[in-house]
């Protein structure tokens, strides 16, 4: 099969033919229809997270159709529709029994043995899934954890955005920060991820939400999305201040929806007493932010994070993908470039450069 591998890093994709193992128990090999370009990639291709073997195949925000299943495979059969998803649960440590799948790092469980065949490989070489997925391929092969069944009826290219994107940022508004209806938003970053966020405070019953890009582009489509109010921060002297004199006084929610440590802090300043800022963006590894003090106790703000929207993903994405089917959720207009698995460079260097939203792959 031809996959987009990462050999070196920093590196670009690679597009070459590699080859696949048949399931083993637990296993879903899956034909991957769709899949999308996530800045998280980028993070360990450029090296910014230097925690990936090489060579690997990239790619997790993706959706297919069951081709085969190995021993023990009750979830699925071959025919469904599928989406995956990075927060691949054990389902008996403590973070699963306690209702947080989406922080289980019982990686094992859901891996094949040291001493096991690789699921991926070339000649003699194993490749790696990067998130044990590897999205980037005609097929995939991964734990029966790591996916959830979809109705047929639901577009799949549209229905691989949820499996990373609008998961994480409808969740961070929804699951994570819990956003109350008539309260006020911002959002920083109106990439996928941020419009996701943008479309769970709208959904959850926000009054006021603004976002803040510095692409005009972006911002035009996060109003589309549910923003009310957008701020380019290119074209203001402080964003900040623009969102306090705007709110009188600053937003019981803010989100950072880009991983830099400057906008994680602009998200705490922009946040009201009482308010909650919340970091969706994946920032740099080991790289630390700075807050003042005081208002953690004097005005008892708060921040903290969320992984992966806080999911429970077999139970969340159903749920999403019926908001889509009944106009609730927007996700064509997500979409801003569609491109073959062959063009992968391209899309990440238009992500670089700050272009459209989300780009997929069509297989």
């Amino acid at each position: 099969m031809k996959a987009a591998v990462l050999n070196q890093i920093p590196g670009d994709l690679e597009i070459e033919d590699i080859s696949v193992d048949k399931p083993a128990a637990n296993e879903v090999l899956l034909q991957t229809t769709n899949a999308g370009l996530c800045h998280s990639d980028l993070h360990f291709m450029d090296g910014s997270w230097n925690l990936l073997p090489v060579p690997s195949v990239m790619g997790h925000e993706s959706a297919g159709i069951v081709q085969a299943v190995g021993s023990d495979v009750q979830y699925v059969k071959p025919g469904d529709h599928v989406i995956t998803c990075l927060s691949v649960f054990c389902g008996h440590c403590e973070f699963c029994l306690t209702g947080r799948p989406n922080l289980c790092n019982n990686n094992a469980a859901t891996s094949r043995p040291d001493d096991a065949s690789p699921r991926l490989f070339r000649g003699d070489t194993p490749v790696g899934q990067f998130a044990r997925l590897g999205g980037f391929a005609e097929e995939m092969l991964v734990h029966q954890n790591a996916l959830v069944k979809i109705r047929e009826d639901m577009p799949l290219d549209k229905a691989s955005l949820i499996g990373c994107g609008v998961t994480t940022g409808m969740g961070a508004a929804i699951k994570t920060a819990k956003v109350e209806p008539g309260t006020t938003v911002a959002v920083i970053g109106a990439g996928g991820i941020g419009l996701s966020a943008i479309q769970g405070a709208r959904i959850a019953g926000a009054n006021r939400i603004i976002a803040v890009d510095i692409t005009n582009e972006k911002l035009d489509t996060a109003r589309v999305c549910g923003a009310t109010d957008t701020v380019n921060s290119a074209e203001v002297d402080d964003a900040v201040a623009a969102v306090m004199e705007m709110t009188g006084g600053g937003v019981d929610y803010a989100f950072e929806a880009i991983g830099r440590k400057e906008t994680v802090e602009q998200a705490w300043s922009m946040s009201r007493t009482g308010g909650t800022s919340v970091v969706i963006g994946m920032m740099p590894f080991g790289q630390k932010i700075e807050i003042t003090g005081y208002e953690i106790f004097m005005q008892e703000k708060t921040l903290k994070g969320s992984m992966m929207g806080s999911n429970a993903f077999r139970v969340d994405m159903p749920r999403y993908i019926d908001m889509y089917l009944d106009g609730r959720l927007k996700l064509d207009e997500m979409i801003s470039h569609t491109i073959a698995l062959e063009e992968i460079n391209e899309g990440y260097e238009m992500m670089k450069r700050g272009e459209g939203a989300r780009t997929v792959i069509n297989f």
